[in-house]
């Protein structure tokens, strides 16, 4: 039976640690927890900070559905997906994915999968802030994320 996804979109900072805990908590069927946590680039010193919109409630249930999916797809005994909005300074966690299961192989193909799909469906827009003043432009989607998606299919 597939578990119920934890989704959270929110401007704070996110302990990882604190939320594998939380995911591993009185478990004992858990054999391995795979996470990835991604962090805001600089862009070659060029980035003041990236600023993320998104639209409340669309941005959490469009997760949720690829989170679910995740579930449905492999044997885990827990997942959580934090991602943040609002202006995110170079070297400051944006997204943190955690995927328990019983044996290793799925809980790093979930992870994967979930980054993947991340990156191409979640209804996130990035501006890019410049160091040198002023804003740069809305970042653009990358044909290799629409592929790396599209190997799921």
């Amino acid at each position: 039976m597939a578990i119920v996804p934890s989704v959270r979109v929110q401007a704070d900072d996110f302990n990882p640690e604190a939320e594998i805990k939380k995911l591993t908590a009185g478990r004992s069927d858990v054999g391995g927890v795979v996470t990835f946590t991604g962090y805001c680039r600089d862009e070659g010193g060029r980035l003041e900070a990236l600023e993320l919109e998104h639209f409340p409630g669309m941005a959490e249930a469009e997760i949720g559905r690829i989170a679910q999916e995740a579930a449905n797809r492999w044997p885990l005994t827990g997942l959580s997906v934090i991602h943040r909005f609002g202006k995110i300074r170079p070297g400051e966690q944006i997204v943190f994915v955690a995927a328990a299961s019983s044996h290793r192989r799925a809980a790093f193909e979930a992870s994967d999968f979930l980054m993947d799909f991340l990156k191409t469906r979640a209804p996130f827009w990035k501006k890019e802030h410049l160091k040198e003043g002023g804003t740069g432009s809305w970042v653009e989607a990358k044909s290799a994320d629409d592929a790396d998606a599209a190997r799921w299919q």
